[in-house]
């Protein structure tokens, strides 16, 4: 099936299972879904998107019927692995993972500056706001937890010193990363919402880089299905964009 699945330009297919379970790499900038018919040009798939069932449908160029069910979802300026299923009962099964928290998901970070520490478990309380089709989550107040490990990778001391950094988030609270980045003064390059505006400048004259430095690189679990335990894992390579 994945041979004459719609995507959209620069979405790529990572791995499939005997199951129906697809993981695609989705390019910075490309929606998860479209909100709206004029969306559609810059989301996951070329195909009419049930915003309510969460799910793509198409037709084959034969006439058939085809749907893939969302099962995930990463900011448009976010990169990285997205997950798709093939059928409604394989979806509410991975559905209901990421619900119970229990997919283990890897993002890779650029960030202005460097951290003080190799290592840290990242405990916060949010507040997340959803007014008007908008999102903002704030890190200084709330009662919902984030927890987050953080991990230094390596440092770029040149005219815009940035680092790379490795966060694996325990909970999914929304712009989870980047709130928890920016609260530890280590803002994410690129970000327009929760960064420092003046050295995203800097870093766009320098580097011609407009893009937001968060990338999902891996996602992996188990899970139960038909009585039957599967193993999954898709791993996204590191955009060229980002330092080595």
């Amino acid at each position: 099936m994945s041979e004459s699945i719609p995507l959209n330009v620069g979405a790529t297919v990572l791995t499939r299972d005997a199951q129906g379970l697809l993981a695609l790499d989705k390019p910075a900038g490309v929606l998860s879904h479209p909100n709206r018919i004029a969306d559609q040009p810059r989301s996951l798939l070329n195909a009419t998107y049930d915003l309510e069932q969460q799910v793509y449908r198409w037709k084959t160029p034969n006439g058939g019927a085809r749907c893939l069910w969302l099962l995930n979802r990463l900011d448009g300026a976010t990169s990285g692995v997205i997950l798709l299923a093939e059928n409604l009962e394989l979806a509410r099964a991975i559905r209901l993972h990421f619900a119970q928290q229990r997919v283990h998901k890897v993002y890779v970070a650029l960030v202005h500056g460097k951290p003080a520490e190799k290592r840290a478990l990242w405990r916060d309380v949010v507040a997340v706001e959803k007014s008007g089709g908008k999102i903002r989550t704030r890190a200084t107040a709330g009662h919902i937890p984030a927890e987050t490990a953080f991990q230094f990778l390596g440092h770029f001391p040149a005219a815009m010193p940035t680092s790379l950094i490795r966060l694996e988030p325990h909970t999914g609270r929304s712009h989870q990363l980047r709130v928890q980045c920016a609260k530890r003064h280590l803002p994410i390059v690129g970000d327009q919402t929760y960064g420092d505006f003046a050295k995203n400048r800097a870093f766009v004259k320098a580097t011609g880089e407009k893009r937001l430095f968060l990338h999902s690189l891996e996602t992996e679990f188990t899970y139960t299905l038909a009585g039957k335990r599967h193993r999954f894992r898709a791993e996204a390579p590191l955009p060229v964009e980002f330092p080595r």
